[in-house]
């Protein structure tokens, strides 16, 4: 499977990075935090870092360290607009929980 991004995504990335002037992608990956156990880690990428798992979406150069892509696998980053709340959000098929505040999960 793969890492994806929607059309929103895409477009929110493009546009951050042509306004930071540099970068060749997103990295994700999780790591141990929270009530259920995993909370999700997005930053952009200056460089291609070594060792990673590389994907292709919608024109967006995606990261992925392998430990991580175990339990993000299949995942289809989005961008959302909610009232006054906008942000990425993981649709990720293999969350099993999720806690109340949505920053955590498990698999």
């Amino acid at each position: 499977m793969a890492v994806t991004l929607s059309e929103r995504a895409a477009q929110h990335v493009v546009d951050y990075l042509a306004k930071r002037g540099k970068g060749v992608g997103i990295r994700l990956g999780v790591r141990t935090t929270g009530c259920s156990g995993m909370a999700y880690k997005l930053e952009f990428a200056d460089e291609t870092p070594e060792g990673d798992e590389v994907f292709t979406s919608r024109g967006i150069t995606v990261f992925v360290d392998p430990k991580s892509l175990t339990y993000i696998d299949g995942t289809e980053l989005d961008y959302a607009r909610e009232g006054l709340n906008e942000g990425f959000k993981f649709n990720n098929p293999n969350v099993k929980n999720e806690c109340g505040c949505g920053e955590s999960f498990n698999v």
